[in-house]
This record gives structure tokens, sequence and C-alpha cells, in this order.
């Protein structure tokens, strides 16, 4: 059995140390800590953002703002499923068009960007909300050691970006198994 496929890479660890892209925000609430209704609410807030944080710290994705109060923001989900010859990666970008993604590589890491725009409107339009984001996303992968990066192909589908990396099986892992001993 090969152990080193219960350990999982830390896809998003350089994702949580960069400052990502400046989505435009969807809507512009009143927040309450700015009218002075509950020094609370500024407490609640710090605290989510501590929690997010950490999480990011150890690769996992954050609990997100609360859309119901503050603004919410363009950040594509992704899928990695690993397979024994590739990764496969999915990006849903639900209402981006093809061309408004960019994919590049920057040493052993995949930036996935774009831009989400705002279809036009006639001035007869008078919204109440609008809960659709708008702006730009940018996802930063670090790469697996046995990725071949000179391989990389991508395909996109009715929004979903779909990434394929193949893996080289000559590539081993660093990780090994040091054997307990009885006294």
């Amino acid at each position: 059995m090969k152990l080193q496929k219960f350990s999982p890479w830390n896809w998003f660890k350089s994702e949580a140390h960069e400052n990502p892209g400046s989505p435009v925000p969807v809507s512009r609430e009143v927040e309450p800590s700015t009218t002075g209704i509950s020094p609370l609410w500024q407490m609640h807030r710090d605290l989510d953002r501590w929690m997010d944080d950490t999480l990011r710290q150890f690769g996992m994705p954050s609990l997100g703002e609360r859309s119901d109060t503050l603004s919410t923001f363009l950040r594509p989900s992704i899928d990695i499923a690993e397979r024994d010859d590739e990764y496969r990666i999915s990006v849903e970008v639900p209402g981006v068009e093809e061309k408004d993604v960019k994919l590049s590589l920057d040493d052993h890491r995949l930036l996935i960007e774009g831009e989400k725009r705002q279809e036009s409107s006639t001035r007869e339009d008078r919204y109440q909300r609008v809960e659709r984001a708008y702006g730009s996303f940018r996802r930063v992968l670090d790469l697996p050691e046995d990725a071949k990066v000179d391989d990389i192909q991508a395909t996109f589908n009715n929004g979903v970006l779909t990434i394929t990396l193949p893996r080289d099986a000559s590539v081993q892992p660093k990780r090994r198994e040091i054997p307990i001993q009885k006294h």
C-alpha cells in the first residue's frame, strides 16, 4: 500500500500568503460598526477574520464572509482530483467567458486569473438588490514535485475550466517510513 496517497499536497500555501486580486464588491451596505450600533459587531468580524486566516495557513478553505451583511467577492471554487497518472483540476467560473480566463506558470505555481464582466443594462432598470458577483479573480496553486508542468492541458466548457496535469512517475516522494523498534 502506498502511504503517500494519504498525505495530501498543500496546493494553496502560496495563495494564503498572497494578497489576491482586488475583486469588486457586489453590494455596498452600511456595516453596523460604522454607524456605532454595536461594538460587539466589530469583535465578531475580527474573530471571523482571524479564523479565516488560521484556516488558510493550514491549506484549508476559509469560512468566507457572511453574505447577508458583508460584501461578497468572486472566488471560483476548485476541485482537485489525484489519479495515478495525472491531477485533474476543475475550476468553476460561471458567467465568465473563455477569453476572460488566463492560465500561467510562475516557477512551480499555477496562476488562474480572470474577470467576470457585468452585462450592460438600460436606464429603465431599477434594481432593488443585485446578488451576482462581478470583478477579477486570482487563484494560485502550488504544484506538487511530480507534476509535469511542460505537459499541462486546459479545456473550457460551460463555465468550467478543466486543467489536466500529468504526473512524472520517476519522481519519488521525499517522505519515507521510519520503522519503530521495540526495546
